[in-house]
């Protein structure tokens, strides 16, 4: 029958199904070559910085911050000039090897005696002529910084197109233009001139926030009318190292890394160097209200790079990180001179993202053509391996070599390839498997209906059930009721109970797939085998299990299952020992109480594969609980629009009983149930129950 179709062969269905996993992982390949795909890196990047974050212990560098405690000393933010130069004054006194202002002072001192002169035209002409004569507030500030190795920021504005403006210098010397790609702006905003013309260096302050406005990087170098321009972390590195020159390193026409006083630091084409984030310590972290007013060593700055930046409640310096969701700019460059003079920045080399896919390359190869007829846990033993060693190597080259390499890619391509192959081909299994049954269930029904068979075999599958009489007698502490109605003249459901000894009992009801003769025919096998099994004496359930799911695979040409509740009691205690293989779990009815059902995770249904490890479980039964075991026919039972009788149904019925009458009469009130909800039509699967109630061991 299955000659005539070439597409339903084992070996045509495998290739397809592992080309589809292919062309899946290969679909997730492609999306690397998109934009978007940055962004599906950061948060694992983020992480390893959380995990690996930067070590800033010995730092040369230290932060001033204008915080609170400053504004409540000094004023509300812009200070007045004076005050500035006090507090650099203070930082040059107490050793600062170099001073980095991380602000902006582009327009004259509000507080200048000239203007304010000007804007009280109510003074006294002897008393304006004298504020007049008093010296200006910039130049006070200029002549502090001209005595003291104070680095500047500037910020890189775009400009009308008419908007020329005269370029700034440059103290850093570039030995070669910057190429393009890196970031370019028509001018920059500076301090005003008096205070700018004295300083010893001048860098960008402006940052890099990624779009999802997280700042990872720190711009090193850019363009300012054409002109390169050191950043404000870079020219401080430069100017505290008593270096001049900066040399950027291009490759193909892409600035590749830049180097400075013998270190050379790898950037993005852009110009900004990816950072490695860490927490400054509380030694390299000062509030200016204790500069300008707490005693200090002389030499509290000695030879360290100070930044002053603004800290205070409602300024503008804010950034977010990947280990903070709220910190201080002014503390971002402060950690990037740092990286700087240790020539310590992370990278994204230009061969990370071709060594990326040619792993996911590799890994979908693997898990596409890595054949899942294999054993379960061998499949998920080689994921499990691929993912944690692709992690792993991920982890690795951040910590020890501050490369930044995407495990992402490389694992969705492979597990998309794996998952789809495994999908497809179980799939097309079982539709294959159930066009088969069903072929084979007519023919079969076909056979026994043309010889007039099926009457003698449900005579005989009857027959082969234990009768009311033996299961009344066969022990004074339980009591035992059954009940079985096959969904046709035949069926593959069936009960039994075995004495193994003198004090216990073994109790199940299997299932075997489909229905009509096959299935009568294997229930017959599979009950014969279950009895043989049982009956050599069962200490543990577990490897019983075992072997008769070994015993079953022997015998079953037929490729069918047998699912199946078991329950083994022992009479003296109330011990119970169950086991639902592939089965509806079995319920217990209290002898007060509500019913619930007894969870159990056996395993698959017997015939499925060799070698299986099955579980059990254990209860202790009180005298007048009661355990129902029962098929699929009872909870999958549906009526004309599809509802199904369920769990809820089974526990609906057994609480109206209330385990008040025998427990024949549970079986009966759930075929009643079942077939109420039918509403007379047609049963979908065959209907088994079988109960039984612990009377307790002195009765």
């Amino acid at each position: 029958m299955t000659d005539s179709n070439s597409t339903s062969d084992p070996g045509i269905r495998a290739g397809r199904a592992r080309l589809a996993g292919i062309v899946a992982g290969l679909l997730v390949l492609a999306a690397s070559f998109a934009p978007q795909a940055d962004a599906l890196r950061r948060p694992l990047f983020d992480l390893w910085q959380q995990m690996m974050p930067r070590d800033f212990t010995d730092t040369r560098v230290a932060v001033v911050l204008i915080d609170d405690a400053s504004i409540d000393q000094i004023g509300p933010w812009p200070w007045s000039r004076y005050a500035i130069a006090r507090l650099v004054e203070t930082i040059h006194d107490r050793g600062a090897a170099v001073i980095g202002l991380d602000m902006l002072l582009s327009e004259p001192d509000p507080r200048d005696p000239v203007g304010f002169a000007a804007f009280y035209d109510e003074l006294p002409a002897p008393v304006a002529e004298e504020v007049r004569g008093l010296p200006s507030m910039d130049r006070v500030l200029a002549q502090v910084i001209g005595r003291s190795p104070v680095v500047l920021g500037r910020a890189g504005i775009a400009a009308e197109k008419d908007a020329a403006a005269a370029p700034l210098a440059v103290e850093a010397q570039f030995t070669a233009p910057l190429p393009p790609g890196v970031r370019a702006w028509d001018r920059a905003l500076a301090n005003i001139q008096t205070i700018d013309d004295v300083a010893e260096g001048h860098g960008l302050l402006n940052g890099a926030a990624d779009a999802d406005g997280t700042q990872r990087r720190v711009p090193l170098v850019a363009t300012v009318a054409g002109i390169p321009n050191p950043g404000f972390a870079l020219e401080l590195a430069r100017v505290a190292s008593r270096t001049q020159s900066v040399t950027p390193v291009i490759r193909n026409g892409r600035l590749h890394a830049v180097e400075m006083g013998g270190r050379r630091l790898a950037v993005d084409p852009d110009g900004a160097m990816r950072m490695r984030f860490g927490t400054l310590p509380a030694s390299a972290q000062f509030s200016a209200a204790s500069v300008l007013g707490d005693p200090a060593p002389a030499a509290q700055f000695r030879n360290r790079i100070v930044l002053v930046g603004l800290g205070g409640a409602g300024t503008a310096d804010m950034v977010s990180t990947p280990l903070a969701p709220q910190g201080y700019g002014v503390s971002v460059q402060a950690m990037a001179v740092d990286a700087i003079l240790a020539g310590d920045s992370l990278s994204r080399p230009g061969w990370a993202l071709w060594a990326e896919r040619a792993a996911a390359l590799a890994l979908l190869l693997l898990f596409g053509t890595f054949s899942p007829q294999r054993r379960p846990w061998r499949v998920a033993l080689l994921a499990l391996t691929a993912v944690l060693a692709t992690i792993a190597a991920s982890a690795a080259a951040f910590g020890r070599g501050g490369l930044l390499l995407d495990p992402v890619l490389p694992l969705l391509s492979g597990l998309a390839a794996g998952g789809v192959t495994v999908l497809l081909l179980y799939a097309e299994g079982r539709r294959h498997q159930a066009a088969l049954q069903r072929a084979l269930w007519a023919e079969q029904l076909a056979a026994a209906h043309s010889a007039g068979e099926l009457t003698a075999a449900r005579d005989m599958q009857q027959a082969m059930l234990p009768d009311a009489t033996l299961l009344a007698t066969l022990d004074h502490r339980v009591e035992i009721g059954g009940l079985i109605e096959p969904a046709r003249d035949t069926g593959g459901d069936f009960y039994d109970v075995i004495r193994l000894d003198a004090d216990r009992l073994c109790l199940f009801v299997g299932d075997v797939t489909g229905k009509g003769m096959s299935a009568a025919l294997f229930m017959a096998l599979s009950r014969a085998l279950t009895r043989s099994v049982l009956s050599r004496g069962v200490s543990d359930l577990a490897p019983a299990l075992e072997t008769l799911n070994a015993e079953i695979m022997r015998d079953n040409v037929e490729d069918m299952f047998v699912t199946m509740a078991i329950a083994l009691l022992d009479c003296r205690t109330g011990d119970l020992s169950y086991a639902g293989v592939g089965h509806e779990d079995p319920w217990l009815v209290p002898a007060e109480g509500t019913p619930a059902p007894l969870r159990s995770d056996g395993g698959p249904p017997f015939g499925a594969a060799e070698d299986m490890i099955y579980g059990t479980a254990t209860v202790r039964l009180s005298p007048g609980d009661t355990v129902i075991l029962l098929s699929d026919g009872v909870t999958e039972a549906q009526d004309a629009i599809g509802r199904t009788f369920g769990k809820a149904g089974v526990a609906e019925t057994l609480q109206g009983w209330g385990n008040a009458g025998p427990v024949d009469d549970a079986c009966h009130r759930l075929h009643a149930a079942v077939r109420t909800l039918e509403h007379g039509g047609e049963a979908t699967d065959d209907l088994t129950v079988l109960a039984f109630r612990y009377r307790g061991s002195g009765r």
